[in-house]
């Protein structure tokens, strides 16, 4: 099972390149026409694994070259799936002598979603990156979570603040931050009680803090000095701190990496948006080169890390094989995957079921679920529900349960508490007997091996123009290359039910929701300018003195 990809390094600008493509059915000879003439590649073998079905599919890619390029030339390659590298083949016959590089990468690594692409990066024969005197750097993207009791109600305000998670009508858009303020002022006594029953802060900031050493370490091991960051969408170290700290060090290529193993618009989207406007305003980011990693659920490292850790823990049951698997995964709101194409649903699903195909190449055959959790508001979230279902699964009789936090690769409040507490709670009033919990994947050594991979793999890609495979969910890219993925226009997200219906529906229940929290604005709006009201008497906003 091999995958060979086809690079080429042409000192000609990429704005003389004319990209066209069409499906090819795989063979074992790939075809590339320059001009009248052509490159005949032999043994061209594609193959993708059941674990690649969405991420790679063979295609035909045809560049027009300039005229002074033409020239004949023919390379035949030899595959080889025991190591990868660069093969140069140069062309003596040409004025502006390009190469011609051959990337032979295992298929079962190879989990990025471009065929083909132009770069200057390249690697010697014995598959080591040559840099030179480029800068590397990877910034890893999370949510953030609040160290302390006292960070809680400022977190929770610039979650709240972000138009991504709560969305206004554009009439009432400036209300977003008063709003915002207000919520997170309602909402903080109950968060902090969350927070301080697992310690007194989210663990997210040093959990991440240590998975950037490690991967610094692993990316030095293998031959690839980078410097790591860590950019924080809600919570310090915030995105823009680590924005600056990469200008300061002078770093010239980027690869971004949000810590999300499926790609949502409310978590890499969201982030990814904030990385739009902060380089659309920096002339050094602008230049700057970089590309973005946005999923990774597919990538064998992170498949076979998750099986271990779910093998692991069925063992400490009394009868592993009749435990219910239990994955749960974060909501989103139902019109994010049906509206506006957020593909979080599709890749949950597919990563769940590559999951299970691993453990069943190791005899574990358990039956397994998927169910979403953390849903707030009166809209309609992704279904399954996590509580929901916990009550359904202990009414049919499932006495064994264990919990797989999927879409989370650190422990914090949803794993912490929402998890181990709640969840826990529900599911032994609800009959199940025996309850466990599988850990989120922190620093495993095989995750941060692949994620590793992952960025040298990408590489290749920073400052290029990929050849995106159109069936990829989610593919390799620039920020606003993926930002046009499942936006293409950068509108506003869909609202979430129709606008208006008539009855005892979804939609009147969301107007009168509105209604009352327009009159909740115009209340608080009075309280903030007069100074008096009953929020004031009971010590609630002196705050906005």
């Amino acid at each position: 099972m091999g995958v060979e990809v086809l690079a080429l390094s042409l000192s000609a600008p990429a704005s003389q390149w004319e990209r066209v493509s069409s499906s090819f059915q795989a063979s074992t000879r790939g075809l590339v026409e320059m001009g009248t003439s052509e490159l005949k590649v032999s043994h061209f073998s594609v193959q993708a694994s059941s674990h690649l079905r969405s991420s790679y599919q063979p295609t035909r890619i045809v560049y027009k070259l300039p005229q002074y390029l033409w020239g004949p030339v023919e390379a035949c390659c030899r595959s080889s799936l025991s190591r990868n590298f660069f093969d140069p083949i140069k062309f003596p016959c040409w004025l502006e002598p390009p190469q011609l590089f051959i990337w032979k990468e295992p298929a079962e690594r190879y989990t990025s979603s471009t065929g083909a692409f132009m770069t200057s990066t390249a690697l010697d024969k014995r598959g080591k990156l040559i840099l030179g005197e480029e800068k590397v750097g990877v910034l890893l993207l999370n949510l953030g979570g609040p160290e302390t009791l006292e960070d809680v109600q400022p977190f929770l305000f610039n979650l709240f603040a972000d138009p991504d998670i709560i969305r206004l009508p554009r009439l009432f858009r400036f209300l977003q931050k008063p709003l915002a303020q207000f919520i997170s002022v309602l909402r903080a006594p109950k968060s902090r009680e969350g927070y301080a029953s697992i310690g007194g802060g989210s663990p997210l900031r040093k959990i991440t803090d240590a998975q950037a050493e490690e991967l610094r370490k692993s990316l030095e091991a293998k031959n690839v000095p980078a410097k790591v960051y860590v950019g924080m969408r809600y919570w310090h170290p915030f995105t823009e701190e680590a924005i600056e700290q990469i200008k300061q060090d002078g770093i010239t290529k980027l690869v971004v990496l949000p810590l999300y193993p499926q790609f949502s618009i409310s978590t890499s989207g969201s982030s990814l948006r904030l990385l739009e406007s902060i380089f659309r305003e920096d002339e050094y980011l602008v230049n700057m080169q970089h590309t973005v990693i946005p999923s990774w659920y597919q990538r064998e490292g992170y498949i076979k890390a998750m099986a271990n850790l779910i093998d692991k823990e069925l063992q400490n049951f009394e009868i592993p094989k009749e435990v219910m698997i239990f994955f749960s995964a974060h909501g989103v709101p139902l019109a994010y995957v049906e509206e506006a194409g957020d593909p979080y649903k599709a890749e949950m699903e597919e990563c769940v079921d590559l999951i299970m195909e691993e453990l069943e190449k190791r005899r574990v055959t358990n039956a397994y679920t998927l169910a979403y959790q953390s849903r707030v508001g009166p809209v309609e979230w992704l279904k399954p529900y996590t509580d929901e279902t916990i009550v359904e699964l202990g009414q049919k009789g499932i006495k064994s349960l264990l919990a797989v936090p999927i879409s989370f690769v650190s422990e914090h409040i949803e794993t912490l508490e929402e998890i181990d507490v709640e969840y826990k709670e529900l599911a032994l009033k609800s009959g199940i007997e025996k309850w466990g919990r599988v850990p989120a994947l922190g620093c495993e050594a095989m995750f941060i091996s692949d994620l590793a991979d992952a960025v040298i793999e990408s590489l290749p890609y920073v400052g290029a123009m990929a050849v995106s495979n159109i069936e990829s969910l989610v593919p390799l890219g620039s920020v606003e290359e993926l930002l046009a993925t499942y936006d293409s226009q950068r509108r506003e997200l869909p609202p979430p039910v129709t606008v208006w219906e008539w009855g005892w529906t979804k939609s009147a229940e969301t107007w009168n929701g509105r209604a009352a929290m327009l009159a909740v604005l115009v209340l608080l709006v009075l309280e903030v300018t007069t100074g008096e009201g009953f929020l004031h008497q009971w010590g609630i906003l002196p705050l906005f003195r």
